[in-house]
């Protein structure tokens, strides 16, 4: 299918779903335009029983988007620069302890608890899957997507230094998440035994330093060829130039594109504008890329709705979704409740908000795109089917919940 033609059909049914949504549904867009694109391919599929047409149409459409490349190498650059640009630096300054240790340990406890915890739940209901590919699984659903947290928090009741800690965390821990899950899946291409040490030592250093420095030279460049002048589209140039710079970058050098572009951002955003016209020019920018932030977020949530068409359901897979959805959750919260418990004094953060930061720790389109750049193996599809579940199951769920759960915890703090 041409490629103008699936941008333009992606445009249309984004601005069906997003007016029918604000017009009748009225939830917060990112949940309902989720909701909306799910219905849409579950009708579809119901329909395929009878004519297959649509379906068929609707699948070939969603086969002939790249949906790993188009989220891992272009839409997460813009979206994770959008929400590291928008990001308070002096309160992320504050809770950096916290961010630091959940977007690093936490992400390491995670997916070793996922793995484990669902090697050895899987076979009591008749599901076989290698310690290995577990683990892989643990690694892709353990970073929380700062796409999918960014847009279901900011319509939240967070408290702010919650609120910069889940956000932060979010925007940090796709790097070590995506090493792990690169490490992994070597092991189990070649095995632990073939697996090279140095080999890993120097793509933890390219991914993490290489990412780093790159994100924080050409955003401190950026910064100041913004803060040199006054004419606005100059200034919404030079950080769209940063963005895709980085973006081509990562790609031919190799380092982190997730932690290069939020490293860009911080050091882009504040006081990237000339002083004399600051107030004007910064509101315009920070309006532009959060129009862009907006925009890409409906339509990478259309895409991850219209994914379904092409699942290969089967009964195992819907009880690998349910028990896929437990055992995150359960990760989830021992990779905050530990830290929180041993490192207390150092972190700061009470104890009584593990369950909503645990709530708070949403998946998007970054695990759903790792799972299908998976090669063909005999798990993919289980692996695969079991993302879907969770991101639906964070987005919908979780989403719609999180604000009663705040409330809830809230009244037991008066109480």
């Amino acid at each position: 299918m041409d490629l103008f033609v699936v941008i333009a059909l992606l445009v249309i049914v984004s601005a069906i779903f997003s007016y029918l949504n604000a017009r009748f549904i009225k939830l917060p867009g990112t949940i309902g335009i989720v909701l909306l694109a799910t219905i849409t391919s579950i009708t579809i599929l119901i329909v395929d029983k009878v004519d297959s047409s649509i379906a068929d149409y609707l699948g070939a459409l969603a086969k002939s988007i790249n949906f790993s490349k188009a989220v891992l190498n272009i839409l997460l650059g813009f979206l994770l620069f959008s929400s590291s640009f928008n990001l308070d630096g002096r309160k992320l300054k504050k809770e950096m302890r916290p961010v630091f240790v959940l977007s690093t340990l936490g992400v390491i406890i995670s997916t070793a608890a996922f793995g484990f915890l669902l090697f050895y739940a899987a076979p009591v209901f008749h599901i076989h899957m290698p310690l290995i590919y577990c683990l892989l699984f643990g690694a892709l659903i353990s970073p929380t997507d700062p796409v999918a947290v960014s847009a279901i928090i900011r319509n939240s009741k967070l408290p702010a230094n919650l609120e910069t800690i889940i956000s932060g965390e979010s925007l940090f821990n796709d790097g070590i998440g995506l090493i792990l899950f690169v490490i992994i899946l070597e092991i189990a291409r070649v095995g632990e035994e073939k697996i090279e040490l140095a080999k890993v030592t120097v793509l933890i250093i390219k991914e993490i330093i290489g990412g780093a420095v790159a994100g924080a030279i050409l955003g401190y460049i950026a910064h100041k060829l913004m803060h040199a002048v006054k004419d606005f589209q100059t200034i919404v140039l030079i950080s769209l130039a940063l963005v895709m710079g980085l973006s081509v970058l990562a790609v031919l050098l190799g380092f982190s594109l997730p932690l290069s572009v939020v490293v860009a951002g911080l050091f882009a955003g504040g006081q990237s504008i000339n002083q004399d016209n600051k107030e004007k020019s910064h509101e315009a920018l920070e309006k532009f890329w959060k129009l862009v932030d907006e925009i890409l977020n409906t339509i990478l949530f259309v895409m991850i709705g219209l994914q379904l068409v092409n699942l290969p359901f089967v009964n195992n897979y819907w009880v690998t979704g349910s028990i896929s959805i437990i055992t995150v959750l359960i990760a989830r919260w021992l990779s905050i409740a530990l830290p929180l418990t041993f490192l207390k004094q150092t972190l700061k953060v009470n104890y009584s908000n593990v369950n909503i930061m645990t709530w708070a720790g949403l998946r998007g389109g970054i695990s759903i795109a790792l799972a299908l750049s998976l090669p063909n193996t005999p798990y993919r599809h289980l692996i695969l089917s079991g993302s879907y579940f969770i991101v639906i199951f964070s987005v919908i769920v979780q989403g719609l919940t999180l604000n009663a759960m705040i409330n809830r915890a809230s009244r037991k703090v008066e109480g």
